[in-house]
């Protein structure tokens, strides 16, 4: 039977997400085929290989406070011992950005979701964006500050943001996720403080036009043949899906599929493939975007891996496809496995 690691929780601002996902990962692997062992990720990144009452906990915190005495370290060199296969259930920075699966990839683990250089140009949202437009796919109007630049000259900085972008705007770290600090700024006198805020969590922040239409998210799974499945519309009453939204149940609305005609279903789904694969992405990924003046199609952010909490849409999305919780981590590492197999070097 595979011994599949799960590892979560780890060291980014998104670590409370990433341990419901992990959490939901262990208890719907299917027990005919995989040992799940549940790999918890400290604040100083050390792993823990941790007991069922420990996964249960209702937060990160509750799990560290009791690790000393109730888990087992595990060192990463004798991680191949342990496992067989690793299943990333890790959000935002060292989980989602290249950096976990380098070291995966060293020790000869293969795991889920995209490999090194896809997963690192993914998570910054510049470098994406970038790559995207190359390949023909429309993103928002856009500007990259450095935190250097605002210190030495913050009024120059405003400016060019007007100039560049317009208001209302955008702001946020370049390398983020879950909504973690963003603003939306309607006035310029408001620039100041949302880079501030930006800055707080990277030294890059990332500033859009603020986009009024559909937002939508769509799952792809696949190597070489791919799956858009059946995008979901996320819909808010505030200015933007934050991360109270996305993750706490009744917060915000998830319908799946999208409410627009069939024909914008296909077009979204259209865009989405030419995204997931001018990135690179291999296994399964997930691409957000705004539908605007009716028919338009703009991708804003791509994602090596999706929350599965247990209110996610990916789960909704499966589900139009026929696949349950179960039977969808099974088609996730089946094409893991199918992607590592095949590779010649890092995926």
């Amino acid at each position: 039977m595979m011994r599949v690691g799960v590892i979560l929780g780890g060291i980014s601002s998104e670590r409370e997400a990433s341990l419901a996902s992990g959490r939901q990962v262990c208890v719907h692997l299917n027990p005919q085929n995989y040992t799940a062992i549940p790999l918890f990720m400290d604040l100083q990144g050390r792993l823990w290989h941790i007991p069922h009452k420990l996964l249960i906990q209702n937060t990160t915190a509750d799990i560290i406070a009791r690790l000393e005495r109730e888990a087992q370290g595990v060192y990463y060199e004798e991680l191949g011992s342990l496992i067989d296969f690793a299943f990333i259930a890790l959000h935002g920075k060292y989980g989602d950005d290249g950096c976990i699966q380098g070291v995966m990839e060293l020790l000869g683990i293969p795991y889920t979701g995209s490999g090194v250089l896809a997963s690192a140009v993914c998570m910054d949202k510049f470098v994406a964006h970038r790559v995207l437009k190359q390949a023909g796919v429309e993103v928002a109007r856009e500007l990259l500050v450095e935190d250097l630049d605002w210190a030495e000259n913050s009024e120059a900085v405003g400016k060019q943001i007007v100039e560049t972008v317009g208001l209302p705007c955008v702001i946020k770290p370049d390398r983020e996720g879950s909504s973690i600090g963003v603003s939306v700024v309607n006035e310029e006198s408001e620039i100041d403080g949302a880079l501030e805020e930006a800055f707080s969590w990277d030294n890059l922040a990332l500033v859009e036009e603020y986009l009024s239409g559909l937002e939508f998210s769509c799952i792809v799974l696949g190597n070489d043949e791919l799956q858009p499945l059946v995008p979901t519309e996320t819909a808010t009453e505030n200015e933007y899906l934050t991360y109270e939204d996305k993750y706490m149940p009744g917060q915000s609305q998830k319908i799946t599929p999208a409410r627009v005609s069939k024909e914008v279903l296909a077009k979204i789904q259209e865009e989405v493939l030419k995204a997931y694969k001018a990135l690179g992405m291999k296994n399964y990924g997930r691409i957000d975007g705004f539908v605007v003046d009716g028919d338009r199609i703009l991708i804003t952010d791509p994602n090596s891996s999706s929350g599965m909490s247990p209110s996610s849409f990916l789960f909704h999305q499966a589900a139009d496809i026929g696949l349950n919780p179960m039977t969808l981590f099974d088609r996730m590492i089946e094409l893991a496995l199918e992607a590592h197999a095949a590779k010649k070097g890092p995926l």
